[in-house]
């Protein structure tokens, strides 16, 4: 441990000091991420929000009164999930237009993101109400943080969030997203995990590299990334595995060699010189396709190519 760092204590009172300073409108739904499995992965400013509002809006209140008891909050808590999502966000608007503050919360990670919530966002953007989002823990971005599988080169990826449960519409499902040119971030539960690994084995081959994240953030946190010929396998190397909840990231699949003069017969490019003598590179790339059979494209770009300057 580095000597020279200040007490955590201090810093910690410093930096909160600074966070409830800040400005905290009422009115105002703050829509908070709660930790994934970490306790201490809480916020100092979602601390201070779920302190400070009125009503905590949850997706399960047993759930979320675990943590609000190990982070000393003592505020109410609603229930606002996927069945009554439509008559928590009437009270919501309702809380919000007397000027109270209100905190939504789902079980874990970001709500509205593959969560109930979205609902209760639109209604009291509709209804005209400020809605502060307080970033914190994702499962998404923490998959993809330990699995290097974007750079700040191509920074691309998407989010598909759960596979269907029938395995028909799940590979239909797949053969969508897998298709993307960017890696997939795919949510799984432990009892679908081998049906869906199988799966991907048929629709992206058993080459694809797939990214496995497990018990994110907790005492068994595990990442692997393995071939979808290899998935099966590395899954039942270790009872355990089948448990907790998945990440998945297919990968984007490896381009597609370019078809350039090397995957051209010589005798084609001799066809194609000479036709460049007397005709269009347009012309000379139709008459070599019928003579050869190649894409018209592909032999398009070899005449561009060679075409004498």
């Amino acid at each position: 441990m580095n000597e020279n760092v200040q007490s955590p204590h201090d810093a910690w009172r410093r930096v909160a000091e600074r966070v409830d300073g800040q400005h905290w409108p009422e009115g105002a739904l703050y829509v908070v991420a709660t930790p994934i499995g970490n306790l201490g992965d809480l916020g100092l400013r979602a601390w201070q929000a779920l302190v400070r509002a009125d009503v905590i809006a949850a997706e399960d209140t047993r759930a979320s009164r675990v943590l609000m008891d190990a982070w000393g909050v003592g505020t109410p808590l609603m229930a606002a999930h996927r069945h009554n999502e439509a008559a928590a966000a009437q009270d919501v608007v309702a809380r919000l237009a007397r000027g109270e503050r209100v905190a939504l919360v789902s079980d874990a990670g970001a709500p509205a993101v593959s969560d109930p919530g979205a609902r209760i966002v639109r209604a009291a953007r509709e209804a005209g109400h400020k809605v502060v989002p307080v970033p914190g823990p994702s499962a998404v971005i923490a998959a993809l943080m330990g699995s290097g599988v974007t750079s700040d080169e191509n920074p691309a990826f998407a989010f598909a969030g759960f596979a269907p449960a029938k395995q028909a519409a799940r590979q239909r499902w797949l053969r969508l997203w897998c298709a993307l040119p960017a890696p997939v971030v795919i949510y799984e539960s432990p009892h679908r995990l081998s049906a869906t690994l199988s799966d991907l084995l048929e629709v992206a081959g058993p080459e694809r590299q797939l990214t496995l994240a497990r018990e994110l953030t907790k005492r068994f946190e595990e990442i692997a990334t393995v071939t979808l010929a290899e998935a099966a396998a590395w899954l039942a190397a270790d009872a355990h595995r089948g448990q907790g909840e998945f990440v998945l990231i297919v990968h984007e699949a490896p381009a597609a060699p370019e078809r350039g003069d090397e995957a051209i017969a010589p005798e084609t490019l001799a066809l194609l010189d000479a036709l460049l003598e007397t005709v269009s590179v347009r012309d000379a790339a139709r008459v070599a396709a019928k003579v050869s059979g190649l894409p018209r494209d592909q032999l398009y770009a070899a005449a561009l190519a060679r075409k004498p300057g």
